[in-house]
């Protein structure tokens, strides 16, 4: 019988313990005298015992009610110490996040944001791993990845995306000799050999070649590059020439290639499955990643 316990029970004993009259307890609770009668009622039909007797100074607890007091009164904190959705404090909560990120997100946004963490949710524990091609819209429905940080267009169907900044693309090489003072021709650049970051594909194909194409210009691209910090390293040793992400300048070893023109930028987004629209701690995340972007927190700067 004690599974027909409910919390309106619990409560009404709760008041009657402290208030000691029915009648407080039936103003303290919001109901009618006749309405915690009843429900007294029940209880000793649930628990096959009377709770209170009535005396001259108001209601007295049985020697029964006695016994199950500090029991109710134990659920009940922990019933009252249920956080609500939007009264998640960062500080206290222990969960394990999981973010999925290219390597250039890992540097300008993930970086800062693991450094703030530790100060101000030091009970999160986080897994970076790099971008994913396929399946990650499963992965995120299975809780496997909370976040994703990417460019907009490589976000899947069916996640929701926040838009964060605007990158723009800076042409650079190690090649010093392409330093002439002045802002280079496209015509001229695309006489170099190129080099292009495809994170989880490789492909000779990129963001840039439509927009040369526009121009009436073809660049002829002769390395793929996993990721951008590989892409880097590939330059240091060549004198090929590439686009990189001007949140990834200065590095060490290039040069960045004044242009005439350059390719236009894209949007980098957080995106997440719909099941964490309201969570509160995602919701906070997502403002300390704007906050720490707005006061110039990634860690090359």
């Amino acid at each position: 019988m004690i599974d027909k316990l409910e919390i309106t029970h619990l409560r009404i004993l709760d008041a009657l313990y402290k208030l000691g009259k029915l009648s407080a307890a039936a103003e303290h609770l919001g109901v009618s005298q006749q309405a915690i009668s009843l429900q007294l009622k029940k209880l000793r039909e649930i628990l096959g015992a009377p709770l209170f007797v009535r005396t001259g100074h108001g209601m007295t607890p049985t020697p029964y009610a006695k016994l199950i007091e500090p029991h109710i009164h134990q659920v009940l904190v922990r019933i009252n110490a249920i956080p609500l959705p939007d009264s998640v404090t960062p500080d206290t909560i222990s969960r394990t996040l999981s973010i999925c990120a290219t390597d250039y997100t890992q540097k300008v946004i993930v970086n800062g944001l693991i450094r703030d963490l530790r100060v101000s949710a030091p009970r999160v524990k986080i897994i970076v791993v790099d971008i994913e091609v396929n399946d990650l819209t499963a992965k995120m429905h299975q809780g496997d990845i909370d976040l994703t940080l990417t460019v907009d267009g490589y976000v899947p169907a069916g996640l929701i995306s926040e838009p964060l900044f605007i990158e723009q693309y800076r042409c650079v090489s190690a090649d010093s000799a392409m330093l002439t003072g002045q802002a280079m021709p496209l015509a001229t650049l695309i006489e170099r050999d190129f080099i292009v970051t495809s994170p989880g594909t490789g492909s000779f194909k990129g963001s840039a070649d439509a927009w040369f194409e526009r121009q009436g210009l073809r660049r002829n691209v002769v390395l793929s590059a996993p990721s951008f910090f590989m892409a880097q390293e590939f330059l240091k040793q060549s004198d090929m020439v590439a686009f990189l992400p001007s949140r990834l300048l200065p590095a060490d070893g290039l040069f960045d290639i004044p242009l005439e023109k350059y390719p236009p930028g894209y949007e980098v987004v957080a995106a997440y499955h719909p099941s964490a629209k309201n969570d509160a701690f995602m919701r906070w995340l997502l403002g300390r990643v704007r906050h720490l972007l707005a006061a110039g927190a990634p860690a090359h700067r």
